[in-house]
């Protein structure tokens, strides 16, 4: 085994493949990051459309998230590549072809999360709330959503981790992440080994810090739901 192929293209590898800085625009946390973000906002909204009562809410809402969640996130990354470009008649860059794929497919499992979360707080906090006059928009926002959130964080956090491995799938389309960058240097070097357990070792490494953050927030917060719904 030789890594000195991991040392002398350790730049790319890390600060194009990983980071996003460089010559083009890619990135494993480019493109993880704002997927969170915006996927976590959108699941909001989707698992409060779930909980609606208004059936012209609640149905469709149900209908999303039956769709993406029975659909492999390989075949939206396509769907979106392939369709997006023909609807839209203009060529989209494969970054924002992944992060709409990804932000879409990743809301139907965090809308679940979150209705799981609102569903795991007591009634009686509701009905309390109510009783003292809060309408049912406060009661949402300032005692269902923040008990709902430390009950979600495990499932959460457990979710952003798959989400961040699920960004190597985003280089079929040739955006150049993490493994897209190995297997760049890989054609050239063929060293495919050391390279591939190298950026095993940077997933793992993620992957494990995050678990260990969701760990020390569950205890200083309390957080009795273990996983995802």
């Amino acid at each position: 085994m030789d890594f000195g192929v991991v040392v002398s293209n350790f730049g790319f590898l890390m600060v194009q493949g990983f980071l996003g800085f460089g010559n083009f625009v890619g990135g494993t946390l480019r493109l993880a990051i704002p997927a969170i973000v915006l996927g976590f906002i959108l699941g909001i909204f989707i698992g409060l459309g779930r909980l609606a009562r208004a059936p012209w809410i609640r149905i469709p809402a149900t209908g999303y998230v039956e769709l993406f969640r029975g659909t492999p996130l390989i075949m939206v990354i396509f769907w979106f590549w392939f369709i997006l470009p023909i609807l839209l008649r203009v060529p989209l860059p494969e970054y924002w072809v992944a992060l709409a794929a990804f932000v879409i497919f990743e809301a139907a499992y965090l809308g679940e999360i979150v209705r799981a979360g609102i569903q795991s707080v007591p009634k009686g906090q509701v009905e309390a709330a109510t009783a003292t006059g809060l309408t049912a928009a406060q009661t949402m926002r300032h005692v269902v959503l923040p008990q709902a959130l430390k009950n979600m964080i495990p499932a959460l956090v457990t979710q952003f981790i798959v989400l961040l491995k699920d960004t190597s799938l985003a280089s079929i389309i040739g955006y150049v992440d993490l493994t897209k960058a190995a297997q760049i240097v890989n054609n050239r070097e063929i060293r495919p080994f050391e390279l591939y357990l190298f950026i095993a070792v940077v997933y793992w490494i993620c992957t494990y810090s995050m678990s260990r953050f969701s760990r020390r927030l569950e205890l200083r917060l309390g957080s009795p739901m273990g996983g995802p719904a």
